[in-house]
């Protein structure tokens, strides 16, 4: 799938969830439905090329000064946390996954993280964006067993990223976070 195609989806999805696209927390959250109302549009061959494009996507954030922000935002991130996270980064659209990557400490400027910072309610992380792909899947009438074997097909021989990439530091190392992320820095650990 183009990857200008699988972002209009991913648009699209947010334009339905309206205001409320931007914060995972709420349990009426209503952007995992409107993706999977957006991709059970599609055909089903369609639907395993976008979660196929959506491992791409989430591998490209797969690099260690995102996730020592992760680390910082969530005040604590594992293996799983960070999958969470760059899932529900994806969540947050193209303009804000591909400023992110590059620049971890951006995301200081998003709403949702201001008020994480203060406590309050809010959220980036979403548990993972199979879920909504896999609904849309079994709506065009397949099954979740042959939406996992669609993908692994799909998917076969692509090269995964073994390490995060990009430099790291230790992210309870308080010193090290202010100068690699100021901005967040500012946020959490003022």
């Amino acid at each position: 799938m183009d990857i200008n195609e699988w972002w209009g989806l991913v648009e699209r999805a947010r334009e339905a969830a309206g205001d409320r696209a931007d914060d995972r927390d709420p349990p009426d959250d209503p952007l995992p439905d409107a993706l999977t109302d957006v991709l059970a549009a599609l055909e089903p061959a369609r639907i395993v090329d976008f979660a196929v494009t959506a491992y791409e996507v989430t591998a490209s954030a797969f690099r260690w000064p995102l996730w020592n922000a992760a680390y910082l935002i969530e005040g604590g991130c594992g293996d799983d946390g960070f999958m969470d996270f760059r899932d529900g980064l994806v969540l947050l659209g193209r303009e804000v996954f591909t400023r992110a990557v590059a620049d971890p400490d951006s995301l200081a400027a998003l709403p949702v993280v201001v008020r994480m910072s203060r406590g309050e309610s809010g959220w980036i992380g979403y548990e993972t964006l199979e879920g909504p792909v896999r609904r849309a899947y079994e709506r065009t009438g397949g099954t979740a067993d042959a939406f996992r074997t669609a993908v692994e097909a799909a998917d076969r021989g692509r090269i995964r990223t073994g390490e995060p990439g990009g430099a790291t530091w230790d992210p309870e190392d308080d010193g090290l976070t202010r100068r690699h992320l100021p901005r967040l820095a500012a946020l959490f650990l003022e």
